[in-house]
Formats: structure tokens, C-alpha cells, sequence
């Protein structure tokens, strides 16, 4: 994930810690000599993974993973709801075989997972109440608060070390923070902006009704625009992985011909994310 970005209390009390819930399918043979995947997502992540009103996990990453996994009966597949920040750590371990939670690519992350083809791009982006910031260079001296785990931590994290005279002011969130949280922060002044993935934020903002704040497109500067503003599906770095990886990628660049992933994208994501189709060769 980009990071996570977290839904109220009282959706996130519908989902119970360590829920399974099962997507597959196929025959009954097929299902017992299918190869089990856990895929670990933590249900909060709105658009990309929450729970609805019924409190049934949803979401355009669960979705795009439930789509995929009915193509491939050789696997039985469960979603498991976990801290973000305990998806990649469950991964290593073999407890989770893949992870679906906007996940961005990073260079250390990528040394040890995997990753899809890209399901989705959206443009870098910052939550404001007022001012105009076109680069990471205009945030200097800003104050935000970011999850450990994420990748837009990482990059301020990275800028700081980089440029000490220019620094970001960035304190640090738990898993739990909830979305109203992070952005009444940014409206009542505590914090000055709140960098995230412009779809995520679009989508939180007209859900909530925080009318009064704004946002606006940002450059990363961060070199790497083969990767930049994609998000993924992770894979444990090992054998299992790369064939999990192989057959998944097989499914998605079908999806995105046939505009299955279109389709997806325009229910979740209020509009067509989809990469182009090279992306998926």
C-alpha cells in the first residue's frame, strides 16, 4: 500500500480481526487439491479495501482479486483482515502467500516481494486546507503525520535525509488512525497537509463531506516513473510467489483486454485507472 488510509470506527467495527472470508471456486474435487492462498488485506484502505454496510469485505483490489481467482481453480483463496502494517511481516513468515492494499512499489520493498502487474495509477497528491504545493520542495518546513509503513512516509522520510535545510516535520500514526482524524487534523490547523494517492483522497473527501479542504496534484521527484503512482498486489519472494505472481499476471492482462478491470475500476474507483495495456506484457 501506498500507506493506509483508514475508515471510521464504526465501519472498521464490522470487520472482526482475523476474518476469514473465502472467494474461491471451482468443484469440489478441484477445491481439495487446490493450493491454499491467504491474501492479507486490512479492510480499511477505502476504495481499494474496506467493508460495506453489511460489513462484508469489498473494494477494488478485493474485487479485482476475487475476479482473478475465479479464473485459476487451482488455488483456494481466503481473505485474511490484518493491520497494515503487519501484512508485509505475515508475508515473510508464510502466514499470507499475497497482499491486496494499494500497495506502491518501492525499491526495498521490491529486494524482497514481488509484485502484479499494476491495477491501478493515480496521480501523487496532497490533502490542504490552503496554500499551493506543486513538489516535495514546497512542503518544506510543513508539518503531516504518516504511517510508519507507507510508501509516501518512506519518501518524505528519503527527502528529509537528503535535504536537511528543507526538512518536512513528520510525526508518526498508528494503524488504528482513522480517517476523520487525519483529515480534521489538516482542518483544524494541527497538521498542514496530508500526502497520499489522489483517488483515495477524492474519494475520502466526498465521503466525508470535507468540503472546506482541497487537493492537489504533486510531484515526488522521486526518479522512478516506470512505478510511479501504480499500486500492486505482493507476493512472498520465493517459489510459491513467482508462480502465484505468473499466473496472477496471466489473469490481469486478460481482465484489462476484455475490460474487466475497466469495468472494476468504474464501480470502486468512480472512473477507468487502468493501466495501458503494455503495462501488463
Amino acid at each position: 500500500m501506498r500507506t493506509s488510509l483508514k475508515v471510521t470506527f464504526a465501519a472498521l467495527s464490522l470487520i472482526a480481526a482475523g476474518t476469514l472470508v473465502a472467494c474461491s471456486s471451482g468443484s469440489k474435487d478441484s477445491s481439495d487439491k487446490a493450493t491454499s492462498v491467504v491474501i492479507a488485506t486490512d479492510g480499511a484502505t477505502k476504495p481499494f479495501t474496506y467493508s460495506d454496510s453489511q460489513g462484508n469485505l469489498t473494494g477494488y483490489d478485493i474485487e479485482v482479486a476475487r475476479a482473478v481467482f475465479k479464473k485459476l481453480p487451482q488455488y483456494k483463496v481466503k481473505f485474511q483482515v490484518t493491520d497494515f502494517s503487519g501484512i508485509s511481516p505475515g508475508i515473510d513468515s508464510g502466514r499470507y502467500q499475497m497482499g491486496a492494499n494499494d500497495f506502491g512499489w518501492e525499491k526495498s520493498r521490491a529486494e524482497k516481494y514481488y509484485f502484479s502487474s499494476p491495477l491501478s495509477k493515480s496521480n501523487n497528491a496532497v490533502l490542504v486546507k490552503s496554500g499551493t504545493y506543486k513538489t516535495l520542495a514546497d512542503l518544506a518546513g510543513k508539518s503531516t503525520v504518516g504511517n510508519p509503513a507507507s510508501n509516501y512516509t518512506k519518501s518524505i522520510q528519503d527527502w528529509n535525509k537528503a535535504n536537511p535545510d528543507k526538512e518536512i516535520k513528520i510525526s508518526y500514526s498508528a494503524d488504528s488512525t482513522s480517517i476523520n482524524t487525519r483529515f480534521t487534523q489538516v482542518e483544524s490547523g494541527k497538521i498542514d497537509f496530508m500526502l497520499y494517492d489522489k483517488i483515495s483522497l477524492e474519494s475520502a473527501v466526498k465521503e466525508q463531506g470535507f468540503d472546506n479542504l482541497k487537493i492537489e496534484d504533486i510531484s515526488m521527484d522521486t526518479g522512478d516513473a516506470e512505478h510511479d503512482g501504480y499500486e500492486y498486489f505482493l507476493f512472498g519472494k520465493d517459489s510459491q510467489g513467482k508462480k502465484l505472481q505468473k499466473d496472477v499476471n496471466g489473469v490481469l492482462a486478460k481482465m484489462q483486454a476484455d475490460g474487466s478491470l475497466a469495468r472494476i475500476s468504474k464501480k470502486y474507483l468512480g472512473g477507468d485507472f487502468v493501466p495501458k495495456a503494455e503495462m501488463f506484457k
